[in-house]
C-alpha cells in the first residue's frame, strides 16, 4: 500500500525544493515528492512506500528547513 505523508514546511523557493527532494530520493529513490509553494504553508506531499515521516523531517533540517507532519485520518 502506497503511503502518502503531507508537511507544512518553510521552503521558500523552487531551488531549496529542489535540493530537499534530491536529498530525499538519495535515501528512497522511488518516492514522489512534491511541494506546493503557493501555497502560504508551504506543503511538501511524500508519497511511496516504507519511509518515515521522520527521515523527511531530518532531511529537511539537514537542507536548514523546518516540516511539520500533519497526519490525515482518513477514517474520520
Amino acid at each position: 500500500m502506497t503511503m502518502v505523508n503531507v508537511f507544512k514546511t518553510d521552503v521558500q523557493s523552487a531551488v531549496a525544493a529542489g535540493n530537499v527532494i534530491s536529498d530525499l530520493l538519495q535515501i528512497y529513490p522511488y518516492l514522489k515528492v512534491t511541494f506546493d509553494l503557493e501555497d502560504e504553508d508551504k506543503m511538501m506531499r511524500v508519497e511511496g512506500f516504507f519511509f518515515t515521516a521522520d527521515d523527511v523531517i531530518i532531511c529537511l533540517k539537514e537542507n536548514g528547513y523546518r516540516g511539520i507532519y500533519l497526519p490525515i485520518d482518513f477514517d474520520q
